[in-house]
């Protein structure tokens, strides 16, 4: 006697046809275009977009610098878009998620069946794909399809712009866990852009001695903490240094700031050589340094600290620009902010 088949159900209904999108045709070329929507797969949730975040990477692959388009894994045009939240529109085969839930985005797709991450290693996924990078469309565009696995629901009270800071602040709370920080830490954070500003929030939660160290002093007034011009900043008296800035000499200075024998979270992501790094500095030094690539295992977690206002993206928001001048967001990301700064696209297509 044969086995029963397996019936397919789809929850919600799931458009076809084309769907507007904002595309990255070339080095500083963006505009307003259509790409198909995403077919029906099972397992997998349409989700419309309601908001995206701009960040450092996406400015790369506007100038047509990022690796991804180095090495060929992106290519144009390209719809951008990896911190974003959306509503479910459709479900096919994907229990739990009902039209109308509030979803984040995690940028991050693994496979599930290479060795590591069977092995409880899913950021280093042998066949991952990231949306918005690589492989995987961006939210740039009026729906995105996403595996279930790859979506954290979002409450009501979450449903606001700046909870695309939910992607970014994975990171942060990847970096606090790998460095083991307590309370009697004291924290350097150097950057004060999305990423350094967040690490501050979330030190604070733990430490009552953190400092914001950076080169913008209107960055540095949104820290809350004492806060330091690099050329400033109190060398060798912090138990761990959180580099969150990826700018040229940021690894230099966490060197600079750190005490002997302790820990540096390495979350800037910088492509250029370090002049005047000594590797013997480090071990001589007993200096633990982390490199911290995502948090894809802390989403749900990380939803909860905005809910319960541990971590607050409200005032870290430089602008809300409509998708239908993609070009405005990219100018205000690359010239035209000081301070807060996420700029931030509401896909009002």
């Amino acid at each position: 006697m044969s086995a029963p088949q397996h019936t397919r159900r789809l929850v919600g209904t799931w458009p076809t046809g084309t769907m507007p999108a904002a595309l990255i045709t070339g080095p500083k070329q963006v505009e307003v275009g259509t790409v198909p929507v995403p077919e029906r797969r099972p397992g997998h949730v349409l989700v419309r977009t309601h908001y995206l975040g701009l960040c450092g990477t996406d400015l790369e692959l506007f100038h047509g610098t990022a690796s991804y388009l180095r090495d060929g894994r992106a290519r144009y045009p390209h719809v951008f878009g990896h911190e974003w939240w959306g509503e479910v529109v459709a479900a096919d085969d994907a229990p739990g998620f009902a039209p109308g839930d509030p979803v984040v985005g995690h940028t991050m797709i693994t496979c599930g069946r290479c060795a590591r991450c069977l092995g409880g290693a899913r950021q280093q996924c042998t066949r991952m794909t990231e949306v918005g990078l690589y492989d995987q469309q961006g939210a740039a565009a009026q729906y995105v399809r996403m595996p279930a696995h790859a979506l954290t629901p979002l409450p009501d009270e979450l449903a606001v712009p700046w909870a695309v800071f939910v992607e970014p602040a994975v990171t942060v709370v990847e970096a606090f866990r790998r460095a083991r920080v307590t309370g009697e830490d004291r924290v350097a954070v150097v950057g004060t852009g999305t990423i350094g500003l967040l690490s501050v929030q979330l030190a604070s939660r733990w430490s009552e001695h953190v400092i914001a160290v950076g080169v913008d002093p209107a960055g540095l007034a949104l820290a809350g903490v004492p806060a330091h011009l690099v050329p400033d900043a109190p060398a060798g008296e912090h138990s761990l240094v959180v580099e969150a800035s990826g700018g040229a000499g940021a690894f230099a200075t966490a060197l600079r700031l750190v005490e002997r024998g302790g820990r540096i979270a390495l979350v800037g992501v910088s492509n250029e050589p370090e002049e005047g790094l000594v590797p013997g500095d480090i071990a001589l030094r007993g200096v633990t340094v982390l490199g911290v690539q995502h948090g894809i295992d802390h989403y749900a977690e990380t939803v909860r600290m905005f809910a319960d206002g541990t971590l607050d993206g409200a005032r870290l928001v430089a602008a809300v620009v409509p998708a239908r001048t993609p070009e405005r967001a990219f100018e205000l990301l690359e010239h035209g902010r000081s301070g807060p700064p996420k700029v931030i696209i509401g896909a009002d297509w």
